[in-house]
């Protein structure tokens, strides 16, 4: 049992070492692990999202989303050449709308046993409600259909970033209840339409980076935020990221209740699916940078404001108490029919993970300024005592640190009932200028991979129930503001 290394986005775990372009086979540590290291039936599998691989934006009926009109916005914001690095879009992308079955190959041949993918919410419905685009729905049935022939399971997620813009437009998208009933609507349509083949759905993938990068800093769409915090024309930095992320929750809700009351099982003449359904939240892990009690406490205060904004709603009905107490009257309320609704609406918890960070507590009284990120009231460290936290790949975000996949992973099989989990984003990032024998071997990679493999491997060893891992990405693609640097 070998580790399969390739000249794509990653290394995989594999029972062969197969040849890939002719390339030369390389042998590597994996640390012990394997297939065989894993349970029966462990998935392993790899992602990508509609925006950043489909290609054929405004193409066969598709609609834009509000990414298709922010990377067109030529104001300087935060890069010098406007909103995406080199003024990239996803118009065209790596095109995998006609290359599917290519990418797909790939996968049969790398032994993935899944593919995570989105669907374009816009290419189904290009107003968002009202007319399908069948064009769009065909598009997703033959990619559906010729993973299944390959042998490769789809597991298909409804919303990565790609609010339809005329929803945007119409009602300010996520800021008004109406997107629950649409989000809804477009996903039951989806059910109907792909579940009698697509068998683990997932409803939005990481929320808090919706709510937060789009209503709080504004440096993605919709481009909200108080004037303080970022460039953007119009926003509240203090509201509105807690207005979205409610109504991502309700939406959330609203959509797990017709999959589990019409689809999951057998309600009148809609045919019993067998699925299951969940959300992606994302979760760097916050390590107190000392043992004081001050810096504990930021970094509790800094989960529950990252994974327990979303999880804890999910779990108990209701935000972290911490949340409660410093957000106060700003944060939404639910009603005791919509936490019926939310509780333990999932079957399955996917969590995004790739990095950690240290936080401490910086001593200074609350903001008069107020914003999500203001209400952590933590700073962030990413060395101690002249120690990194970690190996830095080519993001100034990511650091390699891999028993932060130990923590994260207990954490939440301590603090929220050890939930059925999988893990369908790890990897990380190199620079564009590698050159051609650098990217075949791919060192760094390998052991990022490896060493994250046996942290997670770890935790499972100690009762954490875990059943997939996913590598991202399959493919190399736009990668939101970076575009394709």
């Amino acid at each position: 049992m070998e580790v399969l290394v390739i000249l794509l986005s990653f290394t995989f775990l594999s029972s062969n070492l197969w040849e890939i372009s002719n390339a030369q086979q390389q042998h590597f540590d994996t640390g012990g692990l394997s297939r065989d290291s894993f349970p029966e039936g462990f998935l392993f599998g790899t992602a990508a999202s509609a925006y950043q691989v489909e290609g054929m934006a405004s193409e066969d009926g598709r609609g834009p989303s509000i990414w298709d009109a922010y990377v067109k916005i030529p104001d300087v914001i935060w890069l010098e050449t406007g909103h995406i690095a080199n003024n990239d879009t996803g118009e065209v992308s790596i095109d995998q709308y006609h290359r599917y079955k290519e990418d797909v190959d790939l996968m049969q041949t790398l032994n993935f046993d899944a593919y995570r993918f989105s669907i374009s919410w816009s290419r189904i419905f290009p107003n968002g409600t009202g007319e399908v685009n069948w064009k769009g729905v065909d598009y997703y049935n033959r990619l559906i259909d010729y993973l299944l022939e390959k042998g490769i399971t789809p597991h298909a997620n409804l919303y990565h970033y790609d609010l339809p813009l005329a929803l945007q437009e119409k009602y300010l998208g996520l800021l008004d209840r109406q997107v629950i009933q649409d989000f809804a609507d477009y996903a039951e349509f989806c059910f109907k339409t792909f579940g009698d083949r697509v068998k683990t759905w997932m409803t939005f993938n990481e929320p808090r980076v919706v709510a937060a990068l789009g209503f709080d800093n504004g440096i993605n769409p919709p481009n909200r935020c108080s004037k303080q915090f970022g460039n953007c024309t119009d926003g509240n930095s203090a509201t509105e990221p807690y207005i979205a992320a409610h109504h991502l929750i309700l939406s959330h809700a609203e959509a797990v209740k017709r999959y589990c009351e019409k689809y999951q099982f057998s309600f009148f003449f809609y045919d019993k699916q067998n699925g299951r359904i969940g959300i992606f939240l994302d979760f760097v892990w916050y390590e107190p940078l000392t043992r004081s009690k001050a810096d504990n406490y930021a970094a509790q205060r800094a989960r529950d404001f990252h994974i327990g904004w979303f999880l804890h709603p999910l779990v108990y009905g209701k935000y972290p108490r911490t949340m409660q107490k410093i957000v106060g009257e700003r944060l939404p309320k639910f009603t005791k029919s919509e936490v019926e609704k939310m509780k333990n609406s999932f079957d399955v918890l996917c969590l995004n993970h790739y990095t950690s960070y240290y936080i401490y507590d910086p001593h200074r009284p609350p903001s008069n300024v107020t914003g999500y990120q203001q209400d952590w009231n933590a700073g962030f460290a990413y060395e101690r005592n002249g120690v990194p936290i970690g190996r830095r790949a080519h993001s100034e975000w990511l650091y390699e640190v891999p028993w932060g996949m130990y923590k994260v992973v207990t954490y939440v099989k301590e603090r929220y009932g050890n939930p059925n989990i999988i893990l369908p984003e790890n990897g990380m990032d190199d620079p564009g200028n590698l050159t051609f024998p650098e990217s075949l071997h791919d060192s760094n990679r390998v052991n990022f991979y490896r060493s994250y493999l046996k942290e997670l491997k770890r935790a499972m060893d100690d009762g954490a129930n875990v059943s997939g891992y996913f590598a991202w990405s399959i493919l190399d693609n736009f990668e939101w503001l970076l575009g394709y640097t």
